[in-house]
């Protein structure tokens, strides 16, 4: 299927993830911050990225401007997997580049369905 980067600083979300999106079938990765996110895109491309938005050291705000900014990173497809739930965080994760916004908590399948429906977005 996918290759995947999961970047959450929570182990217990990031095992979740990890394990749900193994079992669609995708080739997982994950990180515990937003810049070993980075590093790891540039490393080895993923073709998309799941971003926790509140993360010690760099934020899953700050990595997706980062992977916006860069050369071959523009268009990697990025979701936002966070607790914060206002609408204000909700336009500023938009307004960081990300292609999507889910809440947690979080239903598993629900998150299986829409990194399916971004991964068909982006290679349509």
């Amino acid at each position: 299927m996918a290759r995947i980067l999961v970047a959450d600083d929570d182990a217990d979300i990031r095992d979740l993830v990890v394990f749900k999106l193994r079992q669609s079938g995708h080739d997982v990765v994950a990180v515990e911050d937003g810049a070993a996110a980075v590093a790891a895109c540039r490393a080895d491309l993923p073709e998309l990225v799941i971003l926790d938005l509140m993360m010690p050291g760099m934020s899953g705000l700050e990595a997706a401007r980062t992977l916006r900014g860069e050369d071959g990173l523009t268009d990697l497809p990025i979701i936002m997997l966070t607790a914060r739930a206002q609408e204000s965080d909700i336009e500023e994760g938009f307004s960081a580049g990300a292609d999507d916004y889910v809440v947690k908590p979080f239903s598993p399948r629900e998150l299986a369905a829409r990194v399916e429906a971004t991964l068909a977005r982006a290679r349509s």
